[in-house]
């Protein structure tokens, strides 16, 4: 497995300031933004496609810290029911299969999108209830006229980029939250669909990451390393569906943590065991988004926890067999 980061929370530096900064930690591979929420800051598609020289420029930096590049993210709403904002997020997803392309980078992660709940519609409505049926009836409107079409083709455009691998992070909020839903729209499209598994966004719906990766055995293209902890007296009282700020600590039931600071170290050991017993020998990429953190110590100690947890050399053969 290789140690990563998405480099996002270091968008104060210069890409080559971040670089080397992660590099000095110990970190081997990078998750790049060049689009959508991620933003684009380290990686300007619009300086970059079409330019083999600076591509060129960009590879040796990269190769200068001893880093190589794990994903492209572009996360965005390519379903979105306002027109204008669908037609960009769908932009900037083909640009960056494009640009992932002309990089020989081999994956891109990114949402699944969230439709609205009819065409006329201005804003997505994401379904959690079966009941009353207008729920259920929004969701095959969702998933039938909307979602699957869109991916079936997009998927075809990122095949047409060399791109067999789009990691939608199972995020709640969009049509794929849950493993369930990451397999139905994989089902629907095609293997070019799998998961960016964060577990941060399974932890708080009362889901076993290590049971959702052996669920997943095949379709886990990418991984992000974030914690969630949990505030059991907050949830007794009101559950875990939270409209309340991220930065209301004290009254919400859960929150993003950096790892370690959610679950415990034997907990995020079994879930890389499992992550390498079900095949997956990749990135492990930090995501920070701890607002009880600086970035830089989030970092530091995300990085320094993982060390301790991660398995870094192939599967050995069975000696003992």
């Amino acid at each position: 497995m290789k140690l990563g980061v998405l480099t996002v929370p270091l968008y104060s530096k210069p890409a080559e300031e971040a670089f080397e900064y992660l590099s000095s930690l110990g970190v081997q591979t990078l998750e790049i933004g060049v689009g959508g929420s991620p933003g684009n800051k380290h990686l300007n598609p619009a300086e970059y496609l079409d330019n083999p020289s600076k591509i060129k420029e960009y590879q040796a930096l990269v190769k200068k810290y001893n880093l190589t590049v794990s994903a492209f993210s572009v996360h965005g709403n390519g379903v979105h029911p306002n027109k204008a904002i669908a037609e960009k997020d769908h932009s900037e997803f083909v640009q960056a299969c494009k640009l992932a392309q002309q990089f020989g980078v081999d994956r891109v992660v990114t949402f699944s999108g969230c439709p609205g709940d009819f065409p006329g519609a201005k804003y997505p409505n994401w379904v959690t209830c079966a009941w009353p049926t207008d729920f259920s009836d929004i969701l095959k409107y969702q998933w039938d006229e909307v979602l699957i079409p869109y991916w079936r083709e997009t998927a075809k455009v990122a095949n047409s980029y060399g791109i067999y691998k789009v990691a939608f992070e199972m995020h709640p909020g969009f049509c794929v939250y849950n493993p369930k839903t990451l397999l139905r729209i994989r089902e629907a499209v095609g293997e070019t669909i799998g998961a960016n598994f964060d577990p941060s966004h399974l932890f708080w719906q009362g889901i076993n990451p290590s049971d959702a990766i052996r669920y997943l055995k095949g379709a886990i293209y990418h991984f992000h390393a974030k914690d969630t902890l949990i505030i059991p007296a907050n949830v007794r009282v009101n559950g875990v569906l939270e409209t309340s700020s991220y930065t209301d600590y004290i009254s919400r039931g859960w929150y993003f943590r950096t790892v370690g600071y959610g679950h415990d170290e034997l907990l995020w050991k079994d879930i890389i065991s499992t992550l390498m017993a079900i095949g997956y020998d990749d990135a492990i990429s930090i995501e920070h988004e701890d607002g009880l953190m600086s970035v830089t110590e989030g970092l530091e100690k995300a990085i320094d926890f993982l060390k301790h947890v991660m398995i870094f050399d192939e599967l050995p053969e069975a000696w003992w067999v």
